[in-house]
């Protein structure tokens, strides 16, 4: 059984402490400059509160200074991509949103079975094709560093068995391959730091 954790937010829509990740994630995903913390003990979540900071006794938690710098380092003026799976391998889909504003910009409509990875690098190539189109140069964010390391070397390494079960997204992944190998583009594909500043905004909320 997970241990329970109490969660300080200290600049949300509301301020407080609260006992589950669901209460929190509603005080601060999407907003700006939010600052929020998870703690071991009622006791350490209270005294972090009250100081306006992390309780100095708890080793692992970062100064809301460096919270709030985190966020403050996210290109807002960008795309943040993301996954929604039921198993893995299991059903994928995926989609595109503002990063500022959660607009979904594009997605894709679930496919029969596919892996997680997979879902996010044809996730980063949607966005990479889309922003081509628009002539933009924006960054894309994505949580998943083996997506972005496949896309970086222009294929992907993953172990799905081709099939005909796993035909179609094969077929997705291999044009995605082909237009990494075919374009060139500008844009800088980040990793989303989840532990400081919360679920990426194109999260599906299924965790």
């Amino acid at each position: 059984m997970a241990k329970k954790k109490y969660y300080v937010v200290w600049n949300g829509r509301k301020n407080g402490i609260y006992t589950t990740w669901a209460e929190c994630e509603a005080q601060v995903k999407g907003f700006t400059g939010a600052r929020f913390k998870s703690f071991p003990t009622k006791e350490e979540a209270e005294q972090a509160f009250s100081d306006g900071k992390p309780a100095s006794s708890t080793k692992k938690a970062k100064s809301v200074t460096t919270e709030a710098k985190s966020t403050d380092e996210i290109e807002w003026d960008s795309i943040s991509v993301d996954v929604g799976c039921r198993g893995n391998p299991g059903i994928v889909e995926y989609k595109g949103v503002d990063t500022k504003t959660g607009e979904i910009l594009f997605s894709h409509d679930e496919i029969e079975i596919g892996t997680n990875n997979m879902g996010e690098f044809l996730a980063i190539v949607h966005g990479l094709a889309y922003l081509q189109k628009q002539d933009s140069s924006r960054t894309i964010y994505s949580d998943s560093m083996t997506a972005i390391k496949w896309v970086k070397q222009k294929k992907a390494k993953s172990t799905l068995e081709r099939n005909a079960k796993t035909e179609y997204i094969w077929s997705l992944m291999d044009r995605a391959e082909q237009w990494l190998q075919t374009n060139r583009y500008s844009n800088k594909i980040e990793k989303w730091q989840t532990v400081e500043w919360g679920e990426i905004k194109a999260d599906y909320g299924r965790k």
